[in-house]
């Protein structure tokens, strides 16, 4: 019924769409694993199981509970309702103090410790993540 180039063209059509289907699902499966969702203080008490997956966790420095040792760096995020204690071993950046706002990359271990791998900077003095905004617009 049909020629053998039609036959042909069919049968590459259906190979490049197969190629181009197969492609796209696995770029989207790789990314999945890179991708780290933001939870706030409240998010990590109410919701969050340990499930020794790497996640971020945002909100601000709390006054006075920053410790730098030689070894690593101990402070509580807060986001002014729930309070995680963050453990942090390298260099901190520059604009990294108390009272200003922080994420911190790493793996919880109970809903009250968490082991940072990065800590992430602002950018200027009025930079604030908008995860975190939204976070502490909400808890306050």
């Amino acid at each position: 019924m049909y020629g053998r180039k039609v036959k042909l063209r069919f049968f590459f059509i259906i190979l490049l769409l197969i190629t181009l289907t197969l492609s796209i699902f696995l770029i989207l499966k790789s990314l999945e694993e890179n991708v780290v969702y933001f939870k706030s203080p409240t998010d990590v008490q109410l919701i969050y199981e340990n499930k020794n997956e790497k996640i971020r966790i945002g909100g601000m420095v709390k006054k006075d509970s920053l410790e730098i040792t030689k070894k690593e760096v101990k402070f509580i995020i807060t986001d002014f309702k729930n309070e995680i204690n963050v453990t942090y071993s390298g260099v901190v950046p520059n604009l990294f103090s108390e009272g200003k706002g922080v994420v911190a990359e790493g793996f919880l271990k109970d809903k009250n410790f968490f082991q940072a791998s990065k800590i992430l900077a602002k950018h200027d003095e009025n930079y604030m993540p908008p995860e975190v905004k939204e976070a502490l617009g909400e808890n306050k």
